[in-house]
């Protein structure tokens, strides 16, 4: 008979000793980096405050140098405002030149002429999703303009302004833009039924001709309308 032999014992496996982490001397270093830039930094600070305790002179100098420099830079602010205004009050506009614009700087125009007036705050905000306002403005009696320009590269021979022109700039003026007084202008026609519509609306339109009277400069344009809401407040003109 086969002897058989006893099975091999299992040696019991050894634990490993756990790793040790690594100290971090990254963080130390950057915190003593830091604390020498500090410690700089102040002395700098202090030395330059020493120093110009010492030579209180150079302050009274760059003081009088700032002061200088800010009174002119005041100044010229003030001539270029003087020369806007100026240049603004007598800004006049011939059919002919208002023809050749482009639409955009049709408003603009548009702007300035408002700015003539003394609409002192008129801005041109045309462009895409302008919800039929191409310019708005208060005027010196305290009213809101909201103003959708019509340019025609032909003048009167162009296309006209229609109804459905004037129901955008109806639908959006007040109720959107709070206008207190709503406003087409154009170097073009307006059609018979559009008219009828703006006055049914309460809108004012602005045609060829009232554009020329008001492009030259001789009235402001809310004495060239008719039944123009009253003022809400008394004039602010200079």
């Amino acid at each position: 008979m086969t002897r058989r032999r006893p099975p091999a014992r299992r040696r019991p496996a050894r634990k490993r000793p756990p790793r040790r982490r690594p100290v971090r001397r990254g963080s130390d270093a950057d915190l003593l980096l830091m604390l020498v830039a500090a410690v700089a930094a102040v002395t700098l600070v202090v030395a330059v405050v020493n120093w110009l305790l010492a030579h209180w002179w150079v302050l009274l100098i760059a003081g009088v140098v700032g002061a200088a420099g800010a009174g002119a830079w005041l100044h010229q602010r003030a001539q270029q405002a003087q020369w806007e205004e100026v240049r603004a009050r007598g800004l006049r506009y011939a059919l002919g030149q208002l023809d050749g614009l482009h639409h955009r700087e049709f408003e603009h125009a548009i702007r300035d002429l408002l700015h003539r007036d003394g609409c002192q705050n008129a801005q041109r905000v045309g462009g895409g999703g302008d919800l039929g306002a191409d310019v708005k403005a208060t005027d010196p009696y305290g009213r809101r303009w909201v103003v959708q320009c019509k340019h025609r590269r032909h003048g009167d021979r162009g296309a006209p302004v229609g109804t459905p022109d004037l129901q955008v700039l109806n639908g959006t003026a007040r109720q959107v833009h709070g206008a207190d007084v709503a406003v087409i202008v154009t170097n073009g026609r307006v059609t018979a039924p559009a008219r009828v519509f703006a006055k049914e609306q309460r809108l004012h339109v602005v045609d060829r001709k009232t554009l020329a009277v008001w492009a030259s400069g001789s009235q402001p344009l809310w004495e060239l309308l008719q039944a123009v809401p009253p003022p809400r407040k008394p004039p602010t003109l200079n």
